[in-house]
C-alpha cells in the first residue's frame, strides 16, 4: 500500500467520487466529494476494492484495511464495534451501545456517545456506519441511502 497521499475515483453508482486519505500506509479519511482534490491520484488498491463493493456483484468486506482512528476512547470502541458488523447486517443505536464495552443501552449519555461517534466517523464505508439504522452517518444522506440499498438494508 502507498505510504501517503490522496486518492479518488469516480463511482457511477454513487454519482460522485470516493476519496481516501492515506498516511503511514493507513486510511485516515474517506469522503464522497462531487469533485476530487486537485492532487488526488486515481490508482490505489483500496479504491479498487471500493469499486468492487459498489459493483454489488459480490459482498466485499474491508476489515483487513488498516484504518487510523484518532478519536476519543469511547468513540473508538463504538467505531471498532461498527467495523465488525458484517455486510448486509444492521443494528440500531441502542443495540450498538449494548454491545460496545463500557456503554449502556439505557444511558442517554452513552447513546449520545454512539451517535457522536457515528456522526464523526472519519472513514465511512470502511467503518460501515450505514449499517446502524437509526443513527447518523458521516456519509452524505444520498450516499448512505445507496450503501444501505446496495446491502439490502
Amino acid at each position: 500500500m502507498e505510504d501517503a497521499g490522496i486518492y479518488a475515483v469516480e463511482s457511477p453508482y454513487l454519482e460522485r467520487f470516493v476519496q481516501v486519505g492515506i498516511a503511514s500506509g493507513r486510511v485516515i479519511s474517506v469522503s464522497f466529494p462531487q469533485q476530487p482534490a486537485d492532487d488526488a491520484d486515481d490508482d490505489h488498491p483500496v479504491l479498487d476494492r471500493v469499486l468492487e463493493y459498489l459493483d454489488g456483484v459480490n459482498p466485499v468486506e474491508f476489515s483487513d484495511v488498516e484504518v487510523a482512528l484518532t478519536v476519543p476512547t469511547h468513540q473508538r470502541a463504538v467505531l471498532e464495534r461498527v467495523r465488525s458488523l458484517e455486510y448486509g447486517t444492521q443494528i440500531d443505536v441502542a443495540g450498538l451501545a449494548g454491545v460496545t464495552p463500557d456503554l449502556d443501552a439505557n444511558d442517554e449519555d452513552d447513546l449520545i456517545v454512539v451517535r457522536t461517534a457515528l456522526d464523526e466517523n472519519p472513514t465511512p464505508l470502511l467503518i460501515p456506519d450505514h449499517r446502524v439504522r437509526d443513527g447518523p452517518s458521516a456519509a452524505p444522506p444520498p450516499v448512505e441511502q445507496k450503501l444501505r440499498s446496495l446491502e439490502g438494508l
